[in-house]
Protein backbone atom coordinates (compact mmCIF):
# COMPACT_ATOMS: atom_id res chain seq x y z
CA UNK A 1 0.00 0.00 0.00
CA UNK A 2 0.98 3.61 -0.60
CA UNK A 3 -0.13 6.55 1.50
CA UNK A 4 0.08 10.28 0.84
CA UNK A 5 -0.41 12.64 3.77
CA UNK A 6 -0.75 16.39 3.28
CA UNK A 7 -0.18 19.09 5.86
CA UNK A 8 0.11 22.86 6.02
CA UNK A 9 -3.32 24.09 5.07
CA UNK A 10 -5.19 26.72 7.03
CA UNK A 11 -6.76 30.15 7.05
CA UNK A 12 -4.79 33.12 5.76
CA UNK A 13 -5.57 36.68 4.70
CA UNK A 14 -5.32 37.73 1.10
CA UNK A 15 -1.73 38.51 0.20
CA UNK A 16 -0.40 36.00 2.72
CA UNK A 17 1.54 32.79 2.27
CA UNK A 18 1.19 29.12 3.09
CA UNK A 19 3.39 26.10 2.49
CA UNK A 20 1.84 22.73 1.85
CA UNK A 21 3.73 19.50 2.36
CA UNK A 22 2.95 15.96 1.24
CA UNK A 23 4.73 12.85 2.46
CA UNK A 24 4.59 9.55 0.63
CA UNK A 25 5.10 6.25 2.41
CA UNK A 26 4.57 2.56 1.87
CA UNK A 27 5.87 -0.04 -0.55
CA UNK A 28 7.51 2.47 -2.86
CA UNK A 29 10.22 1.64 -5.37
CA UNK A 30 10.20 5.04 -7.05
CA UNK A 31 7.99 8.07 -7.58
CA UNK A 32 7.55 9.61 -11.00
CA UNK A 33 5.43 12.75 -11.39
CA UNK A 34 4.06 14.45 -8.27
CA UNK A 35 1.53 17.21 -8.23
CA UNK A 36 -0.92 19.38 -6.39
CA UNK A 37 -4.55 19.68 -7.38
CA UNK A 38 -7.36 21.71 -5.86
CA UNK A 39 -11.11 21.58 -5.76
CA UNK A 40 -13.28 24.51 -4.81
CA UNK A 41 -16.95 24.07 -3.84
CA UNK A 42 -19.07 23.42 -6.90
CA UNK A 43 -16.07 23.16 -9.20
CA UNK A 44 -14.08 20.33 -10.74
CA UNK A 45 -10.71 19.31 -9.40
CA UNK A 46 -7.95 21.12 -11.30
CA UNK A 47 -4.22 20.81 -11.61
CA UNK A 48 -2.32 23.50 -9.73
CA UNK A 49 1.28 22.40 -10.30
CA UNK A 50 3.26 19.29 -11.11
CA UNK A 51 6.89 18.23 -10.99
CA UNK A 52 8.71 15.34 -12.59
CA UNK A 53 11.29 13.19 -10.84
CA UNK A 54 13.93 15.21 -12.66
CA UNK A 55 12.55 18.51 -11.40
CA UNK A 56 10.68 19.81 -14.46
CA UNK A 57 7.72 21.86 -13.29
CA UNK A 58 4.37 22.84 -14.76
CA UNK A 59 1.90 25.40 -13.38
CA UNK A 60 -1.66 26.43 -13.98
CA UNK A 61 -1.79 29.91 -15.50
CA UNK A 62 -3.72 31.18 -12.48
CA UNK A 63 -0.85 30.46 -10.08
CA UNK A 64 2.22 31.19 -12.22
CA UNK A 65 4.56 33.58 -10.47
CA UNK A 66 2.86 33.06 -7.11
CA UNK A 67 3.19 29.33 -6.36
CA UNK A 68 6.31 27.17 -6.40
CA UNK A 69 6.35 23.38 -6.39
CA UNK A 70 9.40 21.45 -5.22
CA UNK A 71 10.24 17.94 -4.09
CA UNK A 72 12.74 16.03 -2.02
CA UNK A 73 13.19 12.64 -3.64
CA UNK A 74 15.18 11.20 -0.74
CA UNK A 75 12.42 12.08 1.71
CA UNK A 76 9.63 11.19 -0.73
CA UNK A 77 8.04 14.59 -0.22
CA UNK A 78 6.54 17.30 -2.39
CA UNK A 79 5.90 20.89 -1.37
CA UNK A 80 3.81 23.79 -2.59
CA UNK A 81 4.89 27.27 -1.55
CA UNK A 82 1.93 29.61 -2.06
CA UNK A 83 2.56 33.36 -1.98
CA UNK A 84 0.33 36.35 -2.70
CA UNK A 85 -2.71 34.26 -1.97
CA UNK A 86 -6.08 35.37 -3.29
CA UNK A 87 -9.61 34.51 -2.15
CA UNK A 88 -10.06 32.54 -5.36
CA UNK A 89 -7.28 30.19 -4.21
CA UNK A 90 -9.64 28.90 -1.53
CA UNK A 91 -10.10 25.16 -2.05
CA UNK A 92 -9.23 21.73 -0.77
CA UNK A 93 -5.73 20.94 -2.00
CA UNK A 94 -4.81 17.36 -2.88
CA UNK A 95 -1.43 15.77 -3.36
CA UNK A 96 -1.02 13.25 -6.17
CA UNK A 97 1.84 10.93 -7.02
CA UNK A 98 2.57 8.37 -9.73
CA UNK A 99 4.24 5.62 -7.74
CA UNK A 100 6.07 2.50 -8.84
CA UNK A 101 5.67 -0.05 -6.08
CA UNK A 102 8.18 -2.61 -4.92
CA UNK A 103 6.25 -5.06 -7.10
CA UNK A 104 7.02 -2.80 -10.10
CA UNK A 105 3.39 -1.85 -10.67
CA UNK A 106 2.55 1.83 -11.21
CA UNK A 107 -0.43 3.55 -9.72
CA UNK A 108 -1.81 7.04 -9.14
CA UNK A 109 -2.33 7.86 -5.49
CA UNK A 110 -4.09 10.72 -3.73
CA UNK A 111 -3.85 12.29 -0.33
CA UNK A 112 -6.85 13.05 1.82
CA UNK A 113 -6.76 16.76 1.08
CA UNK A 114 -6.02 19.84 3.13
CA UNK A 115 -8.24 22.93 3.30
CA UNK A 116 -6.84 26.30 2.27
CA UNK A 117 -9.03 29.31 2.98
CA UNK A 118 -8.04 32.82 1.92
CA UNK A 119 -10.05 35.65 3.42
CA UNK A 120 -10.45 38.99 1.70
Amino acid sequence: QVQLVESGGGLVQAGGSLRLSCAASGIIFSINDMGWYRQAPGKQRELVASITSGGTTNYADSVKGRFTISRDNAKKMVYLQMNSLKPEDTAVYYCNALVVSLYRSQGSYWGQGTQVTVSS
